[in-house]
């Protein structure tokens, strides 16, 4: 696999070990990476209690869009990056360490980077540490879980009643945002319902290694399933 930043990496290399258990990834050792983090520090905070400075914090920043808080005023590059669609995953944010201004020129970040790869792996491995775990949710950047159920025909081609989903959908609302906005939970918006229903099956079937999804979607009849992936679909 390419990094932006110009570094060739494996999966492998990056975990330590072969790409055996897709639930998790070693990116970096993070306690040497709390370390390196100081030079970032100056601008940036992280963990509890952390709040914008000359940099935003960065909290939950992997898998977040760029320009994401409407309270800290970005640079026009940052802007620009934005408009393009530009998330925060793991390529790029190797790349921005490598070199910010080479990712996103007009960027007002003042820091020449990290040349060595293993200096940006173990910040990231450390940042990590405050977004969401894909150990306990798979569908957590940077990594995700293989799909791995089987559903017959008749329940794939089930058309879901979305306001019949809106009404069941409370319950998933008290922890997915429903504004598109990352705070280390997924968005589970603009999926495709193909998409939603396996991951939800997948989790009755407790294929998928979470307790509370596994509860919730034991609950859940096809039908109800079928609803909720017509109704968060339908949600940009």
């Amino acid at each position: 696999m390419r990094f932006l930043g110009g570094t060739i990496l494996t999966w492998a290399a990056l975990a330590g070990a072969a790409w055996a258990d897709e639930t998790a990834l070693r990116i970096g050792d993070p306690e040497r990476g709390a370390e390196v983090f100081q030079v970032c520090a100056e601008c940036h905070q992280v963990g509890k209690g952390a709040e914008h400075g000359t940099g935003p914090h960065l909290n939950g920043i992997f898998d977040r869009k760029v320009a994401q808080f409407e309270d800290f005023e970005y640079s026009a590059g940052i802007i620009r990056a934005r408009r393009a669609g530009m998330v925060w995953d793991l390529e790029h944010l190797d790349a921005y360490l490598t070199n910010p201004k080479t990712l996103v020129s007009g960027t007002n970040m003042e820091f020449a980077g990290l040349s060595d790869p293993k200096d940006r792996g173990d910040v990231l491995a450390y940042l990590r540490q405050f977004s969401a775990n894909p150990q306990n949710i798979p569908e957590a950047a940077p990594t995700a879980l293989k799909q791995e159920v089987e559903l017959s025909p008749e329940v794939l081609a089930m058309v879901g009643d979305p306001e019949y989903g809106e009404y069941l959908a409370t319950e998933c609302t008290t922890c997915h945002q429903l504004d598109g906005d990352y705070d280390g939970i997924p968005v589970i918006t603009g999926w495709l319902a193909e998409d939603f229903v396996l991951a939800m099956h997948a989790y009755k079937q407790k294929i998928r290694p979470h307790p509370v999804m596994q509860m919730m979607a034991g609950r859940l009849s096809d039908e109800e399933i079928a609803a909720l992936a017509a109704y968060f679909g339908a949600l940009e």
